[in-house]
């Protein structure tokens, strides 16, 4: 899948052990970077992280 800035989504699940982020959060697309498929997001809970797609983060188009 791709995404584009503005696209909002929300995290099924991410790898990163030290996110207070959880399932069912959600967040505005900042950036996709295709090559590394690197999302990176805004959360609205004011997280900055972003996801490795290739690595074990999921998350959904809302």
């Amino acid at each position: 899948m791709t995404y584009k800035r503005g696209d909002r989504i929300a995290l099924v699940h991410t790898t990163d052990p030290h996110t207070q982020l959880k399932p069912g959060d959600e967040g505005t697309v900042q950036r996709f970077d295709a090559s590394l498929s690197m999302l990176s997001v805004k959360w609205d809970s004011g997280s900055t992280l972003s996801m490795l797609l290739d690595d074990g983060d999921e998350v959904t188009a809302v």
